[in-house]
């Protein structure tokens, strides 16, 4: 996607995918999910212009991939939240913290939600803009 900046000038916005991180986590407001944990599930978009990054090809210019996991499995490892929203609220939060970018999107999911019937997963998406 490009968007015109000025007459003859465009600026590039692209989009990063970090997705299905998974982790082990203590999140819920049960209390046997406090105790016991479960496995959380993790999608981050980082929308930007990474034109920069992509012509240099240099990592020292763009986003460092490693950096951006290690916030996601910080946050959900060594934190706990009742739900789901906050723990993606505070990982876009970090992120925008981290870095410059037009849009963050985090998605968190628990494919075992203990709600006493079936489903793949229950899911909580945030978007946010600097």
């Amino acid at each position: 996607l490009q968007i015109a900046t000025e007459p003859g000038g465009y600026l590039t916005v692209g989009r990063l995918v970090f997705k299905n991180m998974a982790f082990y986590g203590y999140h819920g407001v049960f209390a046997a999910e406090k105790e016991v944990g479960q496995r959380v599930e993790v999608d981050v978009e980082l929308h930007g212009d990474f034109e920069s990054a992509a012509r240099a090809d240099d990592v020292e210019v763009g986003i460092n991939y490693v950096d951006v996991y290690t916030i996601v499995k910080d946050i959900v490892e060594e934190q706990e939240f009742n739900l789901l929203e906050g723990l993606a609220l505070t990982i876009a939060d970090q992120i925008l913290d981290s870095y410059e970018m037009e849009k963050v999107v985090v998605r968190v999911r628990k494919p075992q939600a203990p709600l006493g019937g079936l489903l793949d997963y229950i899911e909580a998406e945030i978007v946010r803009t600097p």
